[in-house]
């Protein structure tokens, strides 16, 4: 039996703990920006995100309310995806704090800093891969702004590629499931695609 949920009918924080819960596991965009004085370097997690287009290569993520990621972008036109991998979750989720925006969640954190090449927004030095953007458009939906950013410089560490590619299981992605919970890789599956074929005659 099935139990029914009417997201009309419900709370609005209700809804949301039951949708995060369901669409799960996500990735987290750990997105660092820069105010357009450049007084401050913030740095918080995503965990709404993923790839709109590859071609131009383009990201998205989605800022639940106005939060200092967006305002940043909007001012400045620039962010940071630094990916986020386990051994970084105390300090992707001490950044998930609702710091005052004149705080930079980099110094809260004792995160180390890098420069990128291509924007001004710095990389997480720690991070195993990052992609450089510039902001293509934001689109607003509900309560809710989703940012899409132009991919112009990606970098990974040597060490985490297969193939001329990041591996996931050297990687080891971290994942945001619902509530407090949090996700890891897991097993990897390998699974080729089948490709269609015409049916023969007769």
């Amino acid at each position: 039996m099935r139990v029914e949920y009417d997201p009309e009918a419900m709370d609005r924080s209700a809804f949301y703990r039951f949708l995060t819960s369901a669409v799960v596991p996500r990735p987290i965009a750990w997105v660092s920006t820069v105010t357009a004085d450049g007084s401050t370097e913030n740095l918080a997690p995503h965990s709404f995100f993923s790839i709109a287009s590859t071609d131009p290569p383009i990201v998205q993520f989605t800022s639940i309310g106005r939060k200092d990621s967006l305002r940043n972008v909007e001012d400045t036109g620039e962010f940071v995806v630094n990916f986020s991998s386990r051994p970084l979750l105390e300090a992707i989720n001490a950044t998930a704090v609702d710091f005052p925006r004149h705080v930079s969640e980099f110094d809260a954190a004792g995160i180390e800093r890098e420069a990128s090449r291509c924007v001004r927004p710095p990389r997480v030095a720690a991070s195993h891969v990052v992609l450089e953007c510039r902001s293509h458009t934001t689109l607003r939906m509900g309560n809710c702004t989703l940012v899409f950013g132009r991919v112009v410089h990606a970098a990974v560490d040597e060490d985490y590629l297969v193939d001329d590619r990041p591996s996931s299981e050297r990687l080891r992605p971290l994942t945001k499931l619902g509530g407090d919970e949090w996700g890891t890789l897991g097993d990897v599956l390998h699974l080729s695609r089948i490709p269609y074929e015409e049916p023969g005659p007769g």
